[in-house]
C-alpha cells in the first residue's frame, strides 16, 4: 500500500525522508542535513541551506522556460474584471515592487505588514517581501483598527502596504482611514504606508509619508532575489484571538519551501500543468499556502477570487468560476457550501455551467459534517476530501493522500495523518487512548517540515502553549478518536467538550445528528450551565430556504434525533431556529461567543465577525427563549 509505505518512511526515518523531498526545491546551497534538534522538542528544518522563497515561485519556473505560462488569475465579480499574470509578469511585478520596498529603507529582517483586500498587490507584496528577506505580516483586510494596532505593536513593521478600499459583495469598505487610526493607536509607528489607490474609493495621501504604489512601480528598478538561510523567517501571521497579545505564528522559508512543494504532489495530487483554486483569503493562513506560495512554488496556476460563494452575484458563483478557468482542483470552507445549498437546495444552477475540467474537492477550516458531504458529493459529482489542519501547522495534518494513493473516505473523517505528522489520540494523563475511544488529538514531535518554528517574539509563550500539556507532543487542542483503519476523526476544539452530568459529549457530534434532518441548513451547538447536570446541550439552527416547518415540530424531531443517534445521555432538549450565525469572515462559527451570550458573560463583538448584528440577534432570541436575561453586547 503506497500511502502506509510513505507514512512509516516519514515516522521512522525523518531525515532521509526530506532530505530526499527537499531534492525537489532548487536551492542556492543544498542543506546537509534536514533537521537539527534544538530545545524544547523543536527543530530547525534544513539548516546550512540557502534559498530564496520568491526565487522558487517565479525566477526558478521563468529560467526554466516557463514564462509564458499563466501563474495567476485575479477574478472579482465585485469589480467585474478578471486579470491574468504570466509568471514572467508576475516576476516583473514582484521584483519591482522588491525595489520599491528597498527604495523605501526595507531590508532583510525587517518587518512589513501587509493590510489589503483579495487584489493582485497583495500576492505581489508578499512575494516581493521574500524577495529581499522582509518578514511580511498579512492582516486580514477590514480588520477593525484596534485589531492592526495591536499587530503593528507586536510586529513592529518598517512599512505598512494598503489599498484605499475593499469590497465586501456591495458593500466598500475604506482602508485608509482603518490604518490611519491603527497607527495613532499603536506605540509603534511605521515609517511610511504604501496605498493602491482603486477605483472604486480613492483615498488622501499624506504628503511625505503615505505613498502611491503605481507611482513607485513606475521609478524603481527590479532587485534581484536575496540568498537566505533555510531558518530565515519568511512571515509572521497572527491567529485570530479576540482579546489580549495577540500569536504570531512565525513560518521559516526552507521547511515551508519543501512542505508545501510536497503537499501539492502528495496531498491535491496537483502537477504544473493544472489550476488549483483555493477560495480563501490571503489574510489566513490557507491563502498564504495554497493561493500565493504552494501552487506558484510547484509551477501550476493559481485563482485568486475577490467575492463570495454567494451574492456575487448568486449561488452559482464558484461553478461559474471553475468553467471558465477550467479549475481542477478547488479548496474551500464548508461554509461555503453550506450557504449555496441554502440558496438552491437542488443545485440548479450547477446545471447551467460546465464543471468537467474539476478532479477534486478539498474542505477545511471546520468540520465537514456528513449532511454537507452527501450533498456536494452528490450534486458535484467528484471525490470530496475533508481534510484538517491548523494556522500552527501551515500545510494539512490529515487529508486523502490523492497524489500517493486515494482512499476510500469516510464521510465525518478527516481521512489519515499526512506522511510527516505522526498522529496519536492521547488520555488526560498523557497515555494513548485506546482504538476508537476518543481523547486529545497530539503529534508526537517533532513536527514537520512547514510548521511554526515559534510565536513571535515569545518563545516561551509557544512552548507553554503547544508543548508542555503533554511531554513530547504538541497539543492540537482538538478532540477526537481514530479508528481502525487509522482513520481520524476530528469532535471539534477541546473547549467544544461539554459534560453533562459527568458524561463528556461532543457538541460536534450533536450538531452532525442536527446537519442530517432535511430541514436545516445549518447549524451550532454550544452548553449552557445547568444546576442539575452542570451543563446542557441547545441548538441553534438555520433552516434551508423555501422550508416552512411548525419550530416546535422541528424541535421535537430534532430532539428525537439525537436521542436516537446518541441516546438519552445527552439530554438533548432545545433547538432554537434562528436567522444567522456569527461568523468570523473566514466562514467559522464563533461557538465561543455564543456561548458567553448563553452564559450571561460580559462579551466584546470581535472584529473578525463577519456580521456584527448576527451577536445582538442571536441574544435577543435567548431572551425570547428565557435562556438569557441581560443586555446587548458591548
Amino acid at each position: 500500500m503506497l500511502y502506509k509505505k510513505e507514512y512509516s518512511a516519514a515516522t521512522q526515518s525523518p531525515q532521509a525522508f526530506w532530505l530526499e523531498k527537499a531534492k525537489a526545491i532548487d536551492w542556492f546551497k543544498t542543506p546537509p542535513s534536514a533537521f537539527n534538534n534544538i530545545s524544547g522538542g523543536t527543530v530547525e528544518w534544513f539548516k546550512g541551506g540557502t534559498l530564496n522563497t520568491s526565487y522558487l515561485a517565479l525566477d526558478h519556473h521563468v529560467q526554466s522556460g516557463k514564462g509564458d505560462k499563466t501563474a495567476l488569475i485575479y477574478e472579482s465579480p465585485v469589480t467585474q474584471s478578471t486579470v491574468s499574470f504570466t509568471y514572467s509578469e508576475l516576476l516583473g511585478e514582484v521584483s519591482t515592487f522588491a525595489g520599491a520596498l528597498s527604495r523605501l529603507g526595507v531590508t532583510k529582517g525587517d518587518r512589513v505588514i501587509i493590510y489589503m483586500p483579495m487584489i493582485p498587490q497583495a500576492a505581489i507584496a508578499m512575494l516581493a517581501c521574500a524577495r529581499i528577506g522582509a518578514i511580511h505580516s498579512v492582516v486580514f483586510g477590514g480588520f477593525a483598527a484596534n485589531e492592526l494596532a495591536v499587530r503593528i505593536d507586536d510586529a513592529t513593521p518598517k512599512i505598512i502596504v494598503t489599498a484605499s478600499c475593499g469590497i465586501e459583495g456591495k458593500k466598500v469598505l475604506p482602508y485608509k482611514p482603518l490604518v490611519d487610526e491603527a497607527i495613532n493607536l499603536a506605540t509603534h509607528k511605521p515609517q511610511g504606508c504604501i496605498l493602491v489607490q482603486r477605483e472604486q474609493l480613492k483615498a488622501r495621501l499624506e504628503t511625505g509619508y503615505d505613498h502611491d504604489w503605481h507611482y513607485l512601480m513606475s521609478s524603481s528598478s527590479p532587485v534581484e532575489a536575496v540568498e537566505l538561510d533555510a531558518t530565515h523567517p519568511l512571515y509572521v501571521l497572527y491567529t485570530s484571538g479576540t482579546t489580549g497579545k495577540p500569536k504570531g505564528v512565525v513560518r521559516d522559508n526552507g521547511g515551508h519551501a519543501v512542505a508545501l512543494n510536497y503537499s501539492l504532489d502528495a496531498i491535491y495530487g496537483i502537477s504544473e500543468e493544472d489550476v488549483f483554486w483555493a477560495a480563501s483569503d490571503v489574510g489566513w493562513v490557507v491563502g498564504h499556502s495554497y493561493i500565493v506560495y504552494g501552487p506558484l512554488i510547484k509551477g501550476a496556476t493559481t485563482v485568486m477570487y475577490e467575492g463570495k460563494p454567494v451574492g456575487t452575484p448568486d449561488a452559482g458563483a464558484f461553478w461559474r468560476v471553475v468553467q471558465k478557468h477550467k479549475v481542477n482542483v478547488l479548496f474551500a470552507a464548508p461554509t461555503a457550501f453550506r450557504a449555496i445549498r441554502k440558496e438552491d437546495p437542488n443545485a440548479l444552477l450547477l446545471s447551467e455551467y460546465d464543471i468537467s475540467s474539476l478532479r477534486t474537492l478539498f474542505m477545511a477550516g471546520e468540520r465537514l459534517d456528513p449532511s454537507t458531504y452527501y450533498w456536494v458529493s452528490e450534486k458535484v459529482g467528484v471525490p470530496v476530501i475533508d481534510h484538517w489542519w491548523q494556522t500552527e501547522t501551515g500545510w494539512p495534518i490529515c487529508s486523502n493522500p490523492m497524489g500517493i494513493q486515494p482512499l476510500q473516505t469516510k464521510p465525518g473523517s478527516s481521512s489519515v495523518p499526512t506522511p510527516g505528522f505522526n498522529v496519536q489520540v492521547l488520555k488526560s494523563n498523557g497515555e494513548q487512548q485506546d482504538v476508537g475511544k476518543k481523547g486529545a488529538i497530539a503529534i508526537k514531535l517533532p513536527l514537520p517540515p512547514g510548521c511554526l518554528q515559534s510565536i513571535w517574539q515569545d518563545n516561551d509563550r509557544f512552548i507553554q502553549g503547544y508543548l508542555t500539556e503533554y511531554e513530547g507532543y504538541y497539543s492540537t487542542g482538538d478532540d477526537g478518536f481514530i479508528d481502525n483503519d487509522g482513520f481520524v476523526f476530528i469532535m471539534g476544539r477541546t473547549d467544544d467538550v461539554i459534560n453533562v452530568a459527568g458524561h463528556r459529549l461532543s457538541t460536534g457530534e450533536m450538531e452532525e445528528v442536527l446537519a442530517s434532518h432535511p430541514a436545516i441548513a445549518e447549524c451550532s451547538v454550544i452548553g449552557v450551565n445547568d444546576t442539575l447536570k452542570g451543563q446542557l446541550p441547545i441548538g441553534l439552527v438555520l433552516l434551508k430556504d423555501g422550508v416552512d416547518i411548525d419550530e416546535t415540530q422541528l424541535e421535537s424531531e430534532l430532539v428525537s434525533l439525537v436521542r436516537e443517534t446518541i441516546g438519552p445521555v445527552a439530554s438533548f432538549k432545545r433547538a432554537i431556529v434562528v436567522n444567522r450565525l456569527p461568523k468570523t469572515r473566514s466562514g467559522k462559527i464563533l461557538r465561543k461567543l455564543i456561548r458567553q451570550v448563553a452564559a450571561n458573560e460580559d462579551i466584546t463583538v470581535p472584529s473578525t465577525i463577519d456580521d456584527p448584528a448576527s451577536v445582538a440577534e442571536i441574544q435577543q432570541v435567548m431572551m425570547q427563549k428565557g435562556l438569557v436575561t441581560k443586555a446587548e453586547p458591548q
